[in-house]
């Protein structure tokens, strides 16, 4: 078992690098161990395929110096809420016992994010009842297992935050771990249709998120989140 401190969940290949790479790279160069999940292959992506996706996802984890990257075959856009489906991540939540995991957001512009919203959620809570039976890849039954947080970041749509998190340090590692999926992105020499994240314009919208979340806080650039319970404060003085 590697056991991790955060782990990042996406349903596709490149939505956890959209959106909380920074907070990543800021817990990974704090020595803390990171794993990313992806739901799903991004096979029904306009550009590329399967097999890109993938070797674009190992190239932005080898930026990210991540300890665990796993990817499940779960069917693209047709993914369901039932048994077959958490089960799966339950089973990486308990192989890897994160005490944070950071899921997509509750509603956006992809239908496949909000459902993997609550899918994965519900797998978190899931995996700590101890009724619900799972077993490793070494045919080992598994311990209950709950993170402690559960956070949702903002990617496509603008959602009012609950927290930022500045990651203006990092912005420029996060943007090498986005342009890694190089087929998804602007090329002017692309034979492939366009998409709406292929156009030129779409690193501006990247960066400007990242300022229109960072402002409010006095960060230069930031990434947002939400929660679905209230956070415990102990001492106000420590709040920014």
């Amino acid at each position: 078992m590697s056991k991790l401190d955060i782990l990042a969940i996406g349903v596709h290949p490149d939505d956890v690098e959209l959106s909380c790479a920074g907070t990543l790279i800021h817990y990974q160069l704090l020595g803390k161990k990171i794993g990313l999940l992806d739901l799903t292959k991004g096979e029904l992506g306009t550009r590329g395929n399967a097999h890109t996706r993938t070797s674009e996802a190992e190239a932005s984890t080898k930026i990210l110096g991540a300890d665990v990257r796993v990817q499940l075959d779960m069917a693209d856009g047709f993914f369901t809420h039932d048994k077959e489906h958490l089960l799966p991540i339950i089973t990486v939540l308990r192989e890897h016992q994160p005490e944070m995991v950071l899921i997509n957001a509750k509603s956006d512009r992809h239908p496949d994010h909000g459902r993997a919203a609550k899918l994965c959620a519900d797998a978190c809570f899931l995996s700590g009842l101890i009724k619900i039976e799972t077993w490793n890849d070494r045919h080992k039954i598994q311990d209950p297992w709950r993170p402690r947080m559960v956070f949702h970041y903002i990617q496509d749509y603008y959602l009012k935050p609950d927290f930022v998190f500045d990651i203006t340090p990092y912005f420029d590692k996060k943007m090498e771990m986005i342009l890694a999926f190089k087929s998804q992105f602007y090329d002017p020499n692309s034979a492939e249709p366009t998409s709406p994240i292929s156009s030129k314009e779409f690193m501006d919208f990247i960066r400007s998120r990242a300022m229109d979340m960072g402002r409010s806080a006095g960060y230069e650039l930031a990434e947002g989140f939400q929660i679905d319970k209230n956070f415990g404060v102990r001492d106000l003085f420590q709040l920014d």
